[in-house]
């Protein structure tokens, strides 16, 4: 049997969560890159795979798995030693899904809100209130982390790959204040400090910010 297909982007924070969660699990898989601000992703051959010509897509034997939090928990499911990352206990599983769907619903739908016009449409609207409208998920993220050191309680799940994936690539343009976060700031700190978290992870997040910075100016030049 063959490794588990990944296609992936650096770029992406979906990508990188599912890095995470393949790293955790000890699960090796076959990357294969797709250049987003090429549209690769939205070749014939591509779309055909996966009708939302989405990144990460996930191939195992003839399966094809899209949407990172799916993937993520079919990577536990599948493949994990035991069930920590994704628990099956009913309560703490809706808690963890519960966790994916803020990243998806808020985190990450905030932070496209910002990057996706700029990096994709020419836009130079990098206002106050989009920033603001990224930093409002930051005081549920405080709250969470009130009394845990993991969103989802005292164990690492999948749900903390996520969500740190997001943050870690907005956290220079809407920053992160650490006297009104410092939960959140520790939570990220403890992320950091996991195996390989820097080369899977904030690499990838670092070049994306900077990536948004260089075609942010750009397009402010072209417009004057």
């Amino acid at each position: 049997m063959g490794k588990p297909v990944l296609f992936y982007a650096t770029l992406s924070p979906p990508s990188r969560a599912v890095l995470l969660t393949a790293n955790a699990l000890g699960v090796e898989l076959e990357l294969r890159s797709i250049n987003l601000l090429k549209g690769e992703h939205l070749t014939e051959d591509f779309v055909k795979m996966n009708p939302q010509h989405t990144i990460p897509t996930l191939i195992d034997e003839e399966n094809i798995i899209y949407d990172s939090h799916a993937i993520c928990g079919y990577l536990v499911d599948k493949y994990g030693k035991d069930d920590k990352l994704y628990p099956k206990d009913l309560v703490k599983r809706a808690q963890v899904n519960a966790r994916l769907h803020f990243d998806s619903g808020h985190l990450f739908a905030r932070l496209r809100f910002l990057y996706e016009p700029i990096l994709y449409n020419g836009s130079t609207d990098c206002s106050m209130d989009k920033i603001a409208y990224i930093q409002k998920t930051y005081e549920i993220m405080e709250e969470m982390l009130k009394e845990h050191p993991y969103v989802c309680g005292d164990d690492l799940t999948i749900a903390d790959f996520c969500c740190a994936a997001t943050i870690t690539s907005v956290d220079e343009v809407a920053p992160v204040d650490e006297f009104k976060f410092p939960k959140l700031l520790a939570w990220l700190k403890r992320l950091s400090e996991l195996p390989n978290y820097q080369k899977i992870n904030q690499d990838g997040a670092d070049e994306l910010k900077r990536i948004f910075k260089e075609i942010l100016a750009n397009n402010r030049t072209k417009q004057k």
